[in-house]
C-alpha cells in the first residue's frame, strides 16, 4: 500500500459545520515507490449541518439570522458591529484580517493541488440585506463587487458558495399564506443578479450549500448558467422540524412536505421519505473522486447516524457551460426550470386550499354536531315533559 495523505476542513454556515476530508492512496506504487513522496488526494469528502467543532484543526464560517442575532434579520438591526466581532473572536480570525475591516463576515478560501483546488466563498446574507418584503438587495454593493471579483479570480475545479438561506428553492411561494421561509427567492432580482454573475464569469464547477430552514433537501435549477445549480441544504445537527412538534405529529410534517408544490427539489427513489425532505437532526455530505474519469461528484443529506436520506450523483463535466441557457415558454412546465411562483394558481396554493378546506369542514361538522347535540337534548326535554 502506498502512504496516504489527509487534510481537514471544518467551516461553520448558518450555525453549521463544514467538514472536508481529503484522502489520497496510490495503490501502484510499492513501498519503496511511495517513500518520501506526498500523494495527492484522490477522494475528497466533505460535511456540513449544524454545530461548531472547534477541536477541529481550522474553523471557518459565516452566520446565520440566530447567530446574527435576531431571527429573520438584515441590516436593520443594531447589534451586528459587535456581533460580528464576537462572531470571529469565536472563529478565532486573526486581527489582522479584512474581515475585521469589512462591513460583514463574508470571506473564501482555496483549497488543495492545482488542479483539485476547490474554492469555498462564504456569503454573508445578513449585515447588508433589506426588508424580506422589498425584492431589495441580499449582498449590498461592497459585497457584490467582492464577489465579481472571486468568480473573476484564480480558476478551480469546484467553487462551493455558502449561503445561509437557500438560493435555489422558494417554498414560500407555495406555502403562503400559511407561512414563509427566507430565501433568495424572496428577492428576485438579487438571485437573477447571482445567476447572471456566474454565468458572465464563464464560473464553472459551482454549487450551492444551505441552512436555515430546519429541514434537509437537495434542489436544482437547469434554466440559469448553462449547465444545472445545485442547492445541497441541510439544516440541521441541532435543530429541525420534526423536533418542534410532539412525535405524533411527524407524519403530519411528513405529509405537507409531501403535499407542498416544488419545481426545484431533486426527487428520487432513494430519498427516506416520499416528499424526499428530511426534518429530523440531519447533515450534508460531499464527496469528490477525483480518481474516475471523469471526476465524479455525490452531494447527499444524512441523518444523525450518517445514514443517507437523499442524495444525487454526476460527473464534473455536467457542471460545464454548455453554451446555451435553457428557457421555459409561457404558460409551460419543466422540472427544474420553472420557477414555482409561475406555478398554475390551483398547484401553487394547494397546500394552503386543502388547510382551509379542511379547517372549513371541521367547522362545519362541529356545528353540525353542535346541532344535532341541541335537537336530541329538546327532544329529551320533551320527552321528560311528556312523562
Amino acid at each position: 500500500m502506498g502512504k496516504r495523505s489527509r487534510w481537514l476542513l471544518w467551516m461553520v454556515v448558518a450555525v453549521g459545520v463544514v467538514g472536508v476530508v481529503a484522502t489520497g492512496s496510490n495503490s501502484g506504487a510499492g513501498e519503496g515507490e511511495g517513500k518520501g513522496k506526498v500523494l495527492e488526494p484522490v477522494v475528497t469528502r466533505i460535511a456540513f449541518g449544524s454545530c461548531a467543532n472547534q477541536s477541529a484543526p481550522q474553523v471557518i464560517g459565516t452566520w446565520d439570522d440566530h447567530d446574527y442575532g435576531l431571527n429573520d434579520a438584515g441590516k436593520e438591526f443594531g447589534g451586528k458591529i459587535t456581533n460580528q466581532k464576537l462572531l470571529l473572536d469565536f472563529l478565532d480570525e486573526p486581527q489582522d484580517s479584512p474581515r475585521r475591516k469589512q462591513e460583514g463576515v463574508y470571506t473564501s478560501y482555496m483549497f488543495g493541488p492545482v488542479g483539485r483546488q476547490i474554492k469555498v466563498i462564504l456569503l454573508d446574507t445578513r449585515y447588508h440585506r433589506d426588508p424580506l418584503r422589498s425584492d431589495g438587495s441580499v449582498l449590498g454593493s461592497s459585497q457584490w463587487t467582492w464577489l465579481e471579483k472571486e468568480l473573476n479570480g484564480p480558476k478551480s475545479a469546484i467553487t462551493i458558495v455558502g449561503s445561509s438561506v437557500q438560493v435555489i428553492s422558494n417554498l414560500s411561494a407555495t406555502t403562503r399564506p400559511l407561512f414563509s421561509l427566507e430565501s433568495w427567492g424572496r428577492f428576485p432580482k438579487e438571485r437573477n443578479r447571482l445567476f447572471k454573475l456566474i454565468a458572465d464569469t464563464k464560473r464553472e464547477g459551482v454549487f450551492f450549500i444551505s441552512g436555515d430552514v430546519h429541514f434537509g433537501e437537495i434542489s436544482r435549477y437547469d434554466c440559469a448558467t448553462g449547465y444545472p445549480l445545485y442547492d445541497v441544504t441541510a439544516s440541521g445537527l441541532t435543530q429541525a422540524v420534526e423536533k418542534a412538534v410532539p412525535h405524533v405529529f411527524s407524519l403530519i410534517v411528513r405529509f405537507v412536505a409531501w403535499l407542498t408544490p416544488t419545481t426545484m427539489r431533486v426527487i428520487s427513489k432513494n430519498c427516506r421519505f416520499r416528499s424526499c425532505t428530511y426534518g429530523q437532526p440531519n447533515f450534508g455530505a460531499i464527496e469528490i473522486d477525483w480518481s474516475t474519469t471523469p471526476v465524479t461528484l455525490k452531494l447527499e443529506v444524512r441523518d444523525i447516524v450518517g445514514y443517507p436520506v437523499t442524495g444525487v450523483k454526476f460527473s464534473l463535466v455536467e457542471l460545464q457551460s454548455r453554451g446555451s441557457v435553457p428557457s421555459v415558454k409561457a404558460g409551460e412546465h419543466r422540472r427544474h426550470c420553472s420557477l414555482e411562483v409561475n406555478l398554475r394558481w390551483m398547484i401553487k396554493y394547494r397546500l394552503a386550499i386543502l388547510f382551509y378546506c379542511s379547517v372549513s369542514a371541521l367547522l362545519l361538522a362541529m356545528i353540525g354536531l353542535a346541532y344535532a347535540a341541541t335537537l336530541a337534548f329538546r327532544l329529551f326535554l320533551h320527552k321528560c315533559k311528556l312523562d
